[in-house]
């Protein structure tokens, strides 16, 4: 009744792995730059502009993201669209990230001092060139340490692609275990990959974190 867990196995769960990363890097960057707009239009003098991306950040943070990667998947199939799996999980996470890091970000440029913006002014910069050479640099590096934060909660929550057939390193393990049936076994070695891609990050977080409180001192 039980197999054996053999190097083949190993392999199947590394590919996993190895798609993990890959749709953590795309949520990401692609996250990333649509979450700088988001938080351009957070810090907008434009009411209206203000108000839309609160409601957009309100829908998607009060929303879980496997809703959201079954209403992509699933969903979209009833207008006779067919989205595949990494799409349906790359547009789920892209939306999720841009929603939390552009609100990492606004936070983080609302932190400047608002002097910083009126210096700026005064030496007769534009609103927007105030912005990029004045306070996006100090930003930067309060923003930095929990954008490394955020990366690792997105590694975690690939898990959730599984839902949708997507083949990440959860849903590789699940395949495994519902052959072998060793789930402490093959769930164990998944946990250990996991933590062997975060923990990593979550130490660069925290060192990141020191040496800009140095820097700023």
């Amino acid at each position: 009744m039980f197999g054996a867990f053999s190097t083949n196995h190993l392999y199947y769960l590394l590919d996993g792995l190895l798609w993990t990363v890959v749709l953590s890097a795309l949520a990401f960057v692609f996250g990333g730059v649509a979450g700088f707009f988001v938080m351009l239009a957070r810090i907008a003098r434009a009411r209206w502009l203000r108000r839309t991306a609160l409601i957009y950040i309100q829908i998607v943070q009060g929303t879980p993201l496997l809703i959201q990667m079954f209403l992509l998947y699933f969903g979209l199939g009833v207008f006779g669209i067919s989205v595949p799996p990494l799409v349906a999980a790359g547009l789920g996470m892209m939306v999720y990230s841009s929603a939390y890091l552009g609100e990492i970000w606004r936070g983080s440029v609302e932190s400047i001092a608002k002097t910083q913006f009126e210096a700026a002014e005064c030496l007769g910069l534009t609103r927007w060139q105030a912005l990029r050479d004045v306070i996006l640099p100090q930003a930067l590096t309060i923003a930095t340490p929990p954008t490394v934060g955020f990366l690792v909660q997105l590694v975690k929550n690939t898990s959730l692609a599984s839902v949708v057939g997507f083949l990440e390193l959860t849903r590789a393990a699940q395949v495994i275990n519902n052959s072998l049936f060793q789930p402490f076994l093959v769930f164990g070695i998944a946990a250990l990959f996991y933590f062997c891609v975060c923990y990593p990050l979550s130490v660069w977080s925290r060192l990141l974190e020191r040496k800009l409180n140095v820097s700023r001192r």
